[in-house]
């Protein structure tokens, strides 16, 4: 029975590159993927494509680039990516600049385009917002992007005409493992209901990489992780059948237990019977994993219905500017000293009429995952619990914190206040803050909307590497 090997190279924008070299170089892959795009991430790029058109892409391309390209063609792996972000075309031709300088020749590099829909979304207007059920056009700021979540059918076509490396804008993360398996199988969701399950259950699982190796498992004394410092990727070995094993190179770090894969089974699954993606809704209800062997975890029982009569497009706006400052106390009393110190600069911001439109404050290392509820309630108790039971907390209470306050404003002149206000606790008291930092960051949020299946259509464009220029095909 024929079988594919792909392998995950990325598990977000700035992922490490040795555990995808060391796929490429001992996994006996068939493809590697790089899923490098989160819900902002396009949204960043357009920021960069603003200030220069030839940018827009992942910030880390030329690295990864410069590592993976002549493993391409030495070990003959094809590259699936998403790094194009807000400009896949800038993207190709920068690989093929590069690939050029590293005397790889005899590459055909696609790029697929079709997702940015941002000069036809004043059509869009009075499509509701998912976040808030308001219509578009009611939306506070004006979008500064905005991006379809694409299926596979670019990528497949570009596979078809023989591409070694395909570079994205933004598609459904499980697209880039689809793509080739229907690539490979000739599956498509009418006659391949079972296998297309199958195929976004894959992709789910290898979109975060290192996640499903352990990363995100690990936790000492519960759930040991061996060599985590060296953790080695996933690859799938898909039948066609469908029947896929996840693993890892052997001698990575990491571990690939049916706990891992759950955990990655059900990351950011709404409705594990109706998992929405552009190629197909997949059904994870009837999904079966069983050991088998180390590292080794077999996987089936996926199904899908159909596929979505709409698209989600992510819409990135300008929203606001967050002014943090932070300041460390120690020793006894560190935790009082802090909410004095909180106390200042609250009052500090309303005596110099600051415009904050939100005030959050934070006392790291004490309330600022969990709030006060359930801090207060272990610092009253007395006591605090660890590994194997429960210890007293010393008489001398937390033995240090860190003052954390962030602000909202409408503009960035404004949020920098708090970081001022911030740094003269050092003179201005409480006794012994130390460590003062403050930065201003401009916040770009995500809405979506859905928009017909039918409106969104993938181009894809090649490019060919041969010695000299890198010229269209």
């Amino acid at each position: 029975m024929k079988t594919v090997r792909i392998g995950s190279g990325a598990g977000y924008a700035g992922d490490r590159i040795e555990p995808a070299v060391e796929l490429m170089e001992k996994g006996a892959l068939d493809y590697i993927i790089f899923e490098c795009l989160a819900e902002r991430t396009i949204s960043i790029g357009q920021m960069d494509k603003a200030k220069d058109e030839s940018r827009g892409y992942n910030r880390l391309l030329d690295y990864r680039m410069r590592r993976i390209l002549p493993l391409v063609k030495k070990n003959g792996v094809k590259v699936i990516t998403n790094m194009g972000a807000a400009n896949p075309e800038s993207a190709a031709r920068r690989t093929a600049e590069l690939a050029r300088e590293l005397g790889v020749t005899g590459l055909k590099i696609a790029y697929v385009c079709g997702d940015d829909i941002y000069g036809q979304l004043g059509q869009y207007g009075d499509h509701p917002v998912l976040e808030s059920g308001r219509p578009l056009k009611e939306l506070k700021a004006a979008p500064l992007s905005a991006n379809a979540y694409m299926g596979a059918d670019g990528i497949l076509e570009a596979l078809k005409g023989q591409a070694d490396l395909v570079i994205t804008g933004r598609v459904s993360d499980p697209a880039l493992t689809i793509a080739p398996l229907q690539y490979e199988f000739g599956w498509n969701i009418e006659e391949n209901p079972e296998e297309m399950g199958q195929a976004v259950l894959a992709g789910h699982l290898l979109e975060c990489a290192g996640q499903v190796t352990g990363g995100y498992y690990a936790d000492p004394g519960f759930k040991e992780v061996p060599d985590l410092y060296k953790l080695g990727f996933p690859l799938v070995e898909v039948g066609e059948d469908g029947v896929f094993t996840v693993t890892k190179v052997e001698g990575s770090g990491g571990v690939v237990n049916v706990d891992t894969v759950k955990e990655q089974i059900i990351y950011e699954i709404h409705n594990p019977k109706a998992y929405l993606t552009p190629d197909a809704v997949a059904d994870f209800s009837q999904v079966r994993v069983e050991q088998a062997g180390k590292d080794r975890v077999l996987v089936q029982g996926a199904l899908s219905h159909g596929r979505p009569d709409t698209l989600k497009v992510s819409v990135g706006y300008r929203d606001c500017y967050i002014g943090t400052g932070e300041m460390s106390y120690g020793g006894s009393n560190a935790l009082a000293r802090a909410r004095l110190a909180a106390e200042v600069i609250e009052k500090r911001l309303e005596l110099i009429q600051a415009p904050v439109e939100e005030l959050r404050i934070d006392f790291i290392g004490y309330n600022s995952l969990y709030r006060s509820r359930l801090s207060d309630e272990i610092v009253n108790s007395g006591r605090t619990y660890v590994y194997g039971g429960e210890k007293e907390i010393p008489e001398a209470g937390i033995p240090e914190v860190r003052l954390r306050v962030s602000g909202r404003f409408a503009h960035r002149e404004n949020a920098g206040l708090i970081g001022n206000e911030v740094e003269a606790l050092y003179t201005n008291g409480p006794a012994g803050g130390g460590g003062a930092s403050g930065r201003v960051e401009e916040i770009v949020s995500i809405c979506s909307i859905f928009v017909p299946r039918e409106s969104i259509k993938a181009t894809v464009a090649y490019l060919e590497v041969q010695g000299g220029a890198g010229d269209e095909a």
